[in-house]
């Protein structure tokens, strides 16, 4: 099993949580909530209005999210969904914990109680200029205050 932080649509009660909870596409369980330990822009951009997470550590927010334990066919799924490599790359970040729902072993509940977490997350290095001067967010919720509503890949 693998460790994913979602910060953007995958995350309960946003738009493409039906793929987390679908087990035809893998497993995926929920461990906790977290923030990124160093801090990144979070932008909402394109004309589908969708969250990436620029990878410029050091600047934006400490961005907020889900760490799910996930198996090979989830993130083979997740990998496929994410464009990576082209649209998102996937790294190793530290995450610090903010709830921890998790079980699993005495490694796993020991780096949760020191309050980090190694997670694979989905960033990006790949991306318009002018996106860095878009406003910064250090949570995303599809129908927050920004007023950008997320087109479903379905209606584009």
């Amino acid at each position: 099993m693998a460790r994913v932080f979602v910060y953007g649509t995958l995350k309960k009660g946003q738009p493409n949580y039906k793929h987390m909870i679908n087990t035809a596409k893998g497993l995926a369980k929920f461990q906790g909530r977290g923030r990124t330990v160093e801090k990144y822009p979070l932008v909402i951009a394109g004309k589908y209005n969708i969250p990436y997470m620029l990878n410029i550590p050091g600047t934006g927010h400490h961005v907020a999210g889900e760490i799910y334990s996930v198996d090979d066919q989830m993130l083979r799924f997740l990998d496929e969904f994410e464009g990576c490599p082209d649209m998102y790359q996937r790294t190793l970040m530290r995450i610090e914990v903010v709830e921890w729902e998790g079980k699993g072993s005495a490694g796993e509940a020991r780096a949760a109680a020191e309050g980090v977490v190694e997670c694979f997350v989905y960033s990006t290095t790949t991306y318009p200029p002018e996106w860095v001067g878009l406003p910064y967010h250090d949570s995303y919720d599809s129908s927050g205050k920004h007023g950008l509503s997320y087109v479903l890949r379905e209606s584009r």
